[in-house]
């Protein structure tokens, strides 16, 4: 199973968009699943409030735990990681239509642009790609 399919299967047995794409990468990352997933659980239904994507924020914690030094002296890797999330939204927004849960649901319009399932594994996607290299 790759991990748009893992983090997907995780949505549907419970964890929140956030949740679900954030855990998938733990193992790769060395992050702790437990930690991760209490760090990712506000940030589901687009923070609580339909704001951003769920999937797009996880991509912002995979992103830290793949490219931030963790230098709590010094910290040098903002500009990189900043970099690294421009690209990734980028994509995503390019892909999916927007980066706001709210109009990626069809609230408003009442016509979606894409499911969460969807969503999930995109971000999933993108993450192999931009961070791991692997398409």
């Amino acid at each position: 199973m790759d991990r748009k399919e893992q983090a997907v299967m995780l949505h549907k047995n419970g964890f929140n968009c956030a949740q679900a794409v954030a855990c998938s990468f733990c193992h790769v990352m060395g992050a702790d699943p437990i930690t991760t997933f209490r760090l990712a659980e506000p940030l589901g239904y687009g923070m609580g409030q339909m704001g951003t994507c769920g999937a797009v924020s996880a991509m912002a914690l995979v992103t830290g735990m793949k490219m931030s030094d963790g230098n709590l002296d010094q910290p040098g890797t903002k500009k990189e990681c900043y970099r690294m999330m421009s690209e990734l939204t980028a994509a995503f927004e390019e892909k999916v239509g927007s980066i706001v849960c709210r109009e990626i649901k069809g609230e408003d319009t009442g016509t979606p642009l894409l499911s969460c399932d969807d969503c999930i594994a995109e971000a999933a996607a993108l993450l192999d790609k931009y961070l791991l290299g692997i398409e």
